[in-house]
């Protein structure tokens, strides 16, 4: 209301590191593919850097033996240990006492006031770090997460886990490729790369560019049209380019992109690409936080943000402060499948 008093922050418990943070980490989350189909189990870790042991162990089948016989022995296979050092994600927004003084809150005519600026301003930074995950969890389902220009490599899961990545290139352009026997194929490779995990479906997220090619050629295009003549009858309304089934793998078209380096739009998938992965994995995607670089975070689980403030001692700027440390990782990478066209 007019004629506040403008509060100090470090006289209200409602602005210290716990509340803030419970309020970030409360804000809802409107973007997000990723994030919001839980693919990926979120683990906090005290540490950070992680270390991820891989057993190339395998079932065997056990004989049948006659009473008295001595039991077949466990063989235990040696754990290979891979070091990850989680990515440190700082932000941070200034208020000026210019920012509050005789400003009026958007569509209103009352005064602004320190506490619902320091909202505001948490919000957004709230949305920057949902994006940036965003992004980080593309880059584990392509099996290279980069950094936010696009280009600087953070972690190649391929080199890490030693293996090749599996890249496909569907023949859109000749008729009489067959679509389904390809598709039949990435789902073999992807369920002989599990390892022990469990999957219910395989997923497919492509580049308008790569959807386009697919939706069009001859072997899916009628049933791609049975499809939104489905959601028509239906009365849904929904989106075709969602969700559509074929060959048991649900195809999603994924348009995700947003300003990098320089304000630079990154695209999330690359034009005339798509990527394969597996769903309602337990093991198999990941996402590490680790705990804030401060003093009174050391050593503790980490949270998915972080977020606090200080003021300028002569009171003239507070400094909003937030924090990610996430590391969103594909243990099993060689379940991931690159597609490209032609």
């Amino acid at each position: 209301m007019a004629g506040e008093m403008i509060e100090n922050p470090f006289d209200s418990t409602g602005f210290d590191l716990a509340t803030m943070t419970e309020a970030i980490n409360l804000l809802p989350n409107r973007y997000g593919r990723y994030q919001q189909s839980g693919l990926f189990t979120v683990e906090p870790v005290s540490t950070r850097v992680i270390e991820v042991d891989e057993l190339d162990g395998t079932l065997n089948i056990l004989p049948a033996l006659p009473v008295g016989a001595p039991p077949t022995e466990s063989k235990h296979d040696k754990a290979k240990s891979r070091f990850f050092k989680i990515p440190h994600i700082p932000h941070k927004d200034t208020i000026k006492a210019e920012d509050i003084q005789n400003a009026r809150r958007p569509g209103g005519y009352d005064l602004e006031t320190l506490s619902n600026l320091i909202m505001v301003r948490e919000a957004r930074m709230r949305m920057n770090h949902a994006i940036t995950l965003e992004h980080l969890m593309a880059g584990a389902l392509r099996g290279i997460i980069y950094d936010y220009d696009g280009t600087t490599v953070l972690y190649n899961l391929y080199t890490e886990f030693g293996i090749t990545q599996k890249v496909l290139n569907f023949v859109f352009t000749t008729a009489t490729t067959a679509i389904p026997t390809v598709l039949r194929n990435v789902k073999r490779h992807i369920e002989d790369n599990l390892r022990g995990d469990v999957m219910d479906k395989v997923y497919c997220d492509a580049s308008e560019e790569w959807m386009d090619a697919f939706l069009e050629h001859p072997t899916v295009k009628e049933v791609f049209l049975g499809h939104q003549a489905a959601l028509k009858k239906a009365g849904i309304g929904g989106d075709a380019r969602q969700d559509f089934e074929f060959e048991g793998i649900i195809f999603n078209e994924y348009r995700a992109k947003a300003p990098g380096k320089n304000g630079t739009l990154k695209r999330f998938i690359p034009a005339d690409e798509a990527i394969f992965y597996p769903g309602g994995t337990t093991e198999t995607f990941k996402v590490h936080n680790a705990p804030a670089n401060r003093l009174d975070t050391v050593n503790t689980p980490g949270l998915p943000l972080y977020a606090w403030q200080t003021m300028e001692p002569n009171q003239r700027w507070i400094d909003l402060f937030s924090e990610a440390n996430p590391l969103t990782i594909c243990r099993r990478p060689g379940t991931l499948v690159k597609a490209t066209k032609s």
